[in-house]
C-alpha cells in the first residue's frame, strides 16, 4: 500500500510541517515496513503526479493557511483521494478562530471575550478610536493574534493602550484580520483528542511552561526553552472538565480522526478554550506526540489505524 504524506506548502509554518511530515512518515515506516511511504512538499506539480499515480492514502501535514483551512483538502476530495484529518469544510470552521469560538460558546464551553478586527476596518476607524472602544469593552491586559493562523505567530500580549499599535502590524503580518482576546491568567494546557475506533477520546492533557512566561513560536520549537508536564498537573476533575472540553470543540466543529485543542485554566479550575487545531504539530517538541506516549499508544501504529479507516471510511 502507498501513503503520501504531504507537508511543507508556502505557509510561515512550512519548517514546522516539513518537521512533522518527516516524523510521522518515519513512525509509519517503522510501524508498517509493508508499506510504501512516501513525504511530497506541495507545488505545481502535485496534482498531475496525484492523478498519474494516485496513493491509496494521503496524509496532510501542512499547518498555517492552504494547510488547515481545508483548500487541499476540497481537491483531494474532488479526485476522490481517501485522507487522515477533518473534511474541508470542518476544517474552514476550526480555522477561523472568532467562529470556532462563537460556536463552542454556544455549547457551554467558556471562551474569552473576543473581538475580530479586519485591517480596513482598524485603518479607517483610526487606531485612537479603536484602541479607546476595546478599552471598554475587553480591557488589558488582552491577547492580539491573526484570526488564522498557528504556531503562535504574530500573537502578543498587550498589557497597555500603547502597546495596541505594533501588537495589531504584527497579527497584521500574517492575515488580513486580528483578533483581540481578552486575556486569561492560568495554567496553559493542550488536550489531543484522536480516534482509537470507537469514537474520539481525549489524550491526557500536557501542561506548558514556557520559560519567558510565554509560548511563543521559540519556545514550542526549540528544544529546552519550554518544561512539559504529561500528565498536567491538574486536579482529576479539572482535568477531566478540560478533556470535556476539548471533545467538545472537536465534535461541535465536526472534526474526525484527530486535534488539539488549546486551552487555559483559570485559578477556580475552569477551563477556557482558545483555538482548535485540525493537523496538530508532530515534531519532536510537539504536544500530541508527548500525549500518545502518555496515554501508552505507539504513535506509527495510531497513525497507520487512522490510515486505514480513512482508506474503508464511506
Amino acid at each position: 500500500m502507498q501513503v503520501l504524506v504531504l507537508a511543507g506548502g508556502l505557509s510561515a509554518e512550512r519548517d514546522v510541517s516539513l518537521r512533522s511530515g518527516r516524523r510521522v512518515a518515519e513512525a509509519l515506516r517503522t510501524a508498517r515496513p509493508d508499506w510504501q511511504v512516501l513525504e511530497r512538499d506541495v507545488d505545481a506539480s502535485l496534482l498531475d503526479e496525484l492523478a498519474a499515480d494516485a496513493p491509496d492514502c494521503v496524509v496532510p501535514l501542512l499547518h498555517g493557511s492552504a494547510g488547515e483551512d481545508g483548500a487541499v483538502r476540497d481537491v483531494l476530495e474532488c479526485l476522490g483521494l481517501p485522507y487522515v484529518g477533518s473534511r474541508a469544510s470542518a476544517c474552514r470552521l476550526a480555522f477561523d478562530k472568532p467562529v470556532a469560538k462563537t460556536l463552542v460558546r454556544r455549547v457551554g464551553v467558556a471562551t474569552p471575550e473576543a473581538v475580530a478586527l479586519p485591517h480596513a476596518t482598524f485603518r479607517e476607524l483610526g487606531a485612537p478610536g479603536v484602541m479607546a472602544a476595546l478599552e471598554r469593552g475587553i480591557g488589558f491586559p488582552l491577547v492580539v493574534k491573526p484570526a488564522r493562523g498557528g504556531s503562535a505567530l504574530g500573537v502578543s500580549i498587550v498589557k497597555a493602550a500603547g502597546e495596541l499599535p505594533s501588537a495589531m502590524v504584527g497579527a497584521f503580518a500574517y492575515g488580513d484580520v486580528a483578533m483581540l482576546e481578552g486575556f486569561i491568567a492560568g495554567t496553559e494546557v493542550a488536550v489531543g483528542v484522536i480516534d482509537t475506533g470507537d469514537g474520539p477520546v481525549a489524550l491526557p492533557a500536557v501542561e506548558i511552561a514556557a520559560d519567558g512566561g510565554f509560548y511563543d513560536y521559540a519556545a514550542r520549537y526549540t528544544a529546552g526553552t519550554t518544561e512539559f508536564h504529561v500528565p498536567a498537573r491538574l486536579d482529576p476533575a479539572i482535568a477531566e472538565a478540560a478533556a470535556a472540553a476539548a471533545l467538545t470543540a472537536h465534535e461541535t466543529l465536526g472534526l474526525r480522526d484527530w486535534s488539539r485543542s488549546d486551552l487555559l485554566i483559570d485559578a477556580a479550575g475552569t477551563p477556557w478554550f482558545l483555538e482548535v487545531n485540525v493537523a496538530p504539530g508532530m515534531t519532536e517538541t510537539s504536544l500530541v506526540p508527548q500525549a500518545l506516549v502518555a496515554a501508552g499508544i505507539d504513535m506509527g501504529a495510531q497513525m497507520a489505524a487512522l490510515v486505514e479507516r480513512a482508506i474503508h471510511r464511506v
